[in-house]
């Protein structure tokens, strides 16, 4: 009997897995999710016994975000409706309905995001667009210093190397002089030491992990983080961008690989947006009753009138808002599109959306990394390729290390800076958010960044690249199976 059991001991476990893997075909056609996914899910659970069965149950199950983010969606409009009411913030962010007559219909996402209570459209705000870490972190480390008030930080990335632990010296001794103090960071993106954190408490900076995980180093880039990167200093400053805070991200002689990289400062009204949103974000995993009050929310008077939206998307939103700001903006563009993104792995929609704005002779760029830090992500990235260069878009890759900007410009009208990529992961999993700048003057500045960083980029020739060997084309096709679940 036991030899019996021996002998058939895989047949019974791959009878097992196919039970399971029946199960959970069942259980996502009934989710009714978008097709492309669906088949990829149901592909992987035929062809990869048990390692499918385990990429559905880290990636494709949804009761952590039913469970969890409901609540949070609860708090959030808790937030909103305190924010609101008790602040008027919604009477004074919006902007006049002028200010559209202005802009023709060339740029209809502003009334896309305007009927949002989390996207309000400011004007009364100046700005600084900061290339690269060094840059960011020399502004950002001064701002610390000047604060009066209180600091917010919520970062994906978060270090306690060289100025990761200046930051954390400056929180600190912030704290200890009696600034009110709050970091949120991602448990899974961010490595802070023992001691850190005991340092963190014993200065009195409040600091909470994004969703704990038990094991942080094995789940890669397991669902539901929190990517985005805020600071605001006093409810006045406040930083938007790529940048995480970690060594990597600042070019000097330590680091061999050139980060080349794009974040955005603002003094003005759209910090009480970014406000909102940590709000949101520390409510949720402080797990505790916010004192909510004017101090948040203070009067503040820019140099400029720049218009800005604060788009934010998550597992806790009913849309995809950065994803449709993006898609709006490429659908209204009548001369130029410059995308920059170290992830490229869109959804039907942007593909189509870039196609035809490229057949009816707008004029667009898309600039990626030529060495990438994901095998997968970067084979997924060049299956995409041959339809964007057939159709007339150009394509340009990186070479000077590695781009890890996440912007776009469009027609000197509309820019945006911030966390997402333009991947399925930033859509639709991860928390991202972005800046949407409407100004002619700034979209200029993105623009020509764009164009220095395209002279130290390789441009993709369609003829050349379709006789690459057929070895790359079958690493493409494989990856590309897997780009719904990346």
């Amino acid at each position: 009997m036991i030899d019996s059991l021996k002998d058939s001991f895989w047949s019974i476990l791959l009878v097992l897995n196919y039970l399971l893997a029946v199960i959970a075909i069942i259980t996502i056609l009934f989710k009714k999710i978008n097709s492309s996914k669906t088949v990829a899910y149901i592909l992987v659970l035929v062809f990869f016994p048990f390692f499918g069965l385990i990429v559905y149950y880290l990636f494709g199950q949804e009761y952590r975000k039913n469970k969890i983010f409901n609540r949070k969606d609860i708090s959030n409009a808790n937030i909103i409706k305190s924010v609101g009411i008790d602040l008027h913030i919604e009477g004074r962010e919006f902007a006049k309905d002028e200010f559209f007559d202005e802009l023709d219909d060339k740029v209809k996402l502003i009334k896309l995001l305007k009927a949002s209570e989390k996207s309000p459209l400011t004007l009364n705000n100046s700005i600084d667009i900061l290339k690269n870490g060094e840059v960011k972190f020399k502004l950002l480390i001064e701002d610390l210093k000047q604060a009066k008030k209180y600091i917010h930080l919520e970062y994906y990335i978060i270090k306690d190397d060289d100025i990761g632990t200046e930051i954390l010296d400056i929180l600190s001794e912030k704290a200890k002089s009696g600034i009110e103090v709050k970091l949120s960071y991602d448990d899974v993106g961010s490595k802070l030491s023992s001691a850190m954190k005991r340092q963190l408490d014993e200065s009195g900076v409040e600091h909470y992990p994004f969703m704990p995980v038990l094991f942080s180093s094995l789940t890669g880039k397991s669902n539901y983080r929190n990517h985005r990167k805020i600071a605001i200093i006093d409810g006045v400053i406040g930083y938007i961008g790529g940048i995480n805070v970690s060594d990597e991200y600042i070019n000097n002689k330590k680091n061999k690989l050139f980060w080349r990289d794009t974040h955005l400062r603002i003094y003005g009204e759209a910090v009480k947006v970014l406000q909102f949103h940590f709000l949101t974000t520390w409510d949720f995993v402080s797990d505790s009753s916010l004192d909510i009050n004017e101090k948040y929310f203070p009067s503040v008077d820019a140099d400029e009138n720049i218009a800005i939206q604060i788009a934010a998307s998550g597992p806790d939103t009913n849309w995809a808002n950065i994803m449709e700001a993006m898609l709006t903006a490429i659908n209204n563009a009548e001369n130029y599109i410059y995308i920059t993104t170290p992830y490229f792995i869109p959804n039907a929609q942007i593909i189509t959306a870039l196609q035809i704005a490229a057949k009816i002779g707008v004029d667009v760029r898309l600039l990626i990394p030529k060495a990438s830090d994901s095998w997968i992500a970067a084979n997924a990235t060049n299956s995409y390729l041959d339809e964007l260069l057939f159709a007339g878009i150009k394509v340009y890759r990186y070479y000077k290390g590695f781009i890890h900007a996440k912007t776009l410009v469009v027609d000197d009208v509309f820019s945006t800076i911030g966390t997402c990529n333009l991947d399925n992961r930033s859509f639709n999993i991860n928390f991202e958010i972005n800046a949407l700048i409407y100004n002619e003057k700034q979209s200029k500045i993105l623009k020509n960044q764009f164009l220095e960083d395209l002279k130290e980029s390789d441009s993709v020739d369609f003829e050349s690249w379709k006789k690459r060997s057929k070895l790359s084309k079958l690493q493409e096709s494989f990856a590309r199976l897997w780009s719904p679940l990346l």
